[in-house]
């Protein structure tokens, strides 16, 4: 069973939805996860918010965070995770469990951090957590290695 399939089955077994903000990872993580059969009983949307001003707009990243620490910052990546979850509301209902993706995939940085920088926000009813990596390789190993962080880091706070 892959982790995305174990993700999804510990989802339904705890009667949990999900929502995705992405950045670096580009919707990958929600493909990922909706390449799972049933995978709809629990994913109810995903977000790529690529530009700041998205990050701001749509998922309710603090626009003085953003100006002071840029995008690529742990505090971004949680306040994605928790903003999804409303972006993605069915009625007055947020999702569960909300996840953030943000980083730098490369070739450059455009603000001095390394080259693999990761931060993922997780939000769950009972915690909110950050994981922050530095991921050497390539753009496309970066983007994949931070896919596969995010999904295990939501499996882990699901299962807690």
């Amino acid at each position: 069973m892959t982790v995305a399939a174990e993700l999804v089955a510990a989802l339904r077994a705890r009667g949990w939805t999900l929502g995705v903000a992405e950045s670096l990872t580009g919707g990958a993580v929600a493909s990922e996860i909706v390449s799972v059969p049933g995978a709809s009983e629990v994913l109810l949307g995903g977000i790529v918010s690529y530009a700041s001003e998205v990050k701001h707009t749509l998922l309710g990243v603090d626009a003085q965070l953003l100006e002071a620490a840029g995008a690529v910052h742990p505090n971004v990546a949680a306040q994605m995770a928790d903003g999804v979850r409303r972006a993605v509301a069915v009625g007055d209902r947020p999702a569960d469990v909300g996840i953030g993706t943000t980083g730098i995939a490369g070739p450059d940085s455009p603000d001095g951090q390394p080259v693999g920088t990761v931060h993922i926000g997780v939000v769950t009813p009972t915690a909110h957590a950050v994981r922050s990596f530095v991921f050497p390789g390539s753009r496309g190993e970066i983007r994949e290695q931070a896919r596969d962080a995010a999904i295990l880091a939501v499996l882990e706070a699901v299962r807690e």
